[in-house]
């Protein structure tokens, strides 16, 4: 309070009044059509347009605490994590609207900033303008929701952590994080592998050598199935043991199995720890898991070897003494 005191004297002193502020806050610095725009509008309109801004993330972020915390919408986080995310654009756009009519724009007038749009458009913005087309798309069909375990056709494969206007953010096994262009999931050819579900049938191939007990080689394989955390055993989902093909040097078989989420998650590491099991199985058994060969057939009849060994040069002789 003394300082603002002290503040008012020195004014008072300096011979400034605080009408000579005000005029000097509200004084027109430039135009825009027919607004006039001074230091003071200027100011306002920075400070609404960041109040919208952060009032949205505040909303989206409070929605999705919420959701988390609440059982009975713990389950369909991805469609609230969607509406949550339409609401924050819906919230940024009436910002937008609200503060380009705090300083005097007529938005009647935007209908010429329109045109001016789409003539960006066919001129080189439709990427741009398909990406977030597409991204209101993902957000409103439910297609594609945070958390999902998706492919891509371009063979990109991972986890999808953000769904954004422009693009989506996908986490692979690896932990790296690849921006994905919103138009790539609604113009090309998408696997969501846990669209319908978190459970996945898989198929394993092996092989064994011709002759191999074929009962031995189903425990062998049933036994495998059940050294893996996260294989399922349960009705219509038991473990199975295929025989698919007799192959060129082996019985070929096929482990067909259901996995839960974890698994599903992590497809390499899931085949290697099956097939690991695999062979450990087939060794008790003493089962031999063959490799390619081929049998050479000789036509009887005579077949001349000729060997030519090549001379060596005789050695120079030494020249003759007389």
């Amino acid at each position: 309070m003394r300082r603002i005191i002290r503040w008012e004297a020195q004014m008072q002193a300096d011979g400034i009044s605080w009408q000579q502020i005000i005029d000097w806050l509200t004084t027109p610095l430039f135009t825009i059509g027919k607004s006039s725009l001074s230091i003071a509008s200027i100011v306002g309109l920075v400070v609404l347009v960041v109040l919208f801004w952060w009032g949205a993330q505040v909303i989206e972020s409070t929605l999705r605490k919420f959701a988390s915390k609440t059982p009975r919408l713990s389950e369909s986080t991805g469609s609230v994590y969607a509406w949550a995310r339409i609401l924050r654009y819906i919230i940024w756009i009436a910002g937008t609207f609200a503060a380009l009519s705090y300083i005097g724009i007529d938005l009647t007038g935007l209908a010429i900033v329109g045109g001016a749009i789409g003539v960006g458009v066919g001129l080189g913005l439709q990427s741009i303008v398909a990406n977030f087309v597409s991204g209101i798309i993902l957000l409103l069909e439910k297609s594609l929701k945070v958390g999902d375990f998706v492919e891509l056709e371009s063979g990109v494969r991972g986890h999808v952590r953000e769904i954004s206007l422009r693009f989506t953010r996908i986490t692979t096994n690896d932990d790296v994080d690849i921006l994905v262009p919103n138009n790539e999931f609604t113009q090309a050819r998408l696997v969501n592998w846990t669209y319908s579900g978190h459970k996945q049938r898989l198929h394993i191939p092996f092989g064994v050598a011709y002759g191999s007990d074929k009962d031995k080689v189903k425990a062998a394989g049933l036994r495998a199935a059940k050294r893996v955390q996260g294989v399922l055993d349960e009705p219509g989902r038991d473990a199975d043991v295929w025989l698919v093909e007799f192959g060129d040097s082996s019985l070929n078989f096929e482990l067909v199995l259901w996995v839960g989420p974890d698994l599903v998650a992590r497809p390499g590491r899931t085949k290697a720890m099956l097939l690991w099991a695999i062979e450990d199985e087939l060794g008790k058994e003493g089962l031999e898991i063959p490799f390619p060969q081929r049998d050479l057939h000789v036509r009887s009849g005579s077949l001349e070897v000729s060997l030519k060994q090549n001379e060596s040069p005789k050695p120079n002789e030494a020249p003759e003494t007389k």
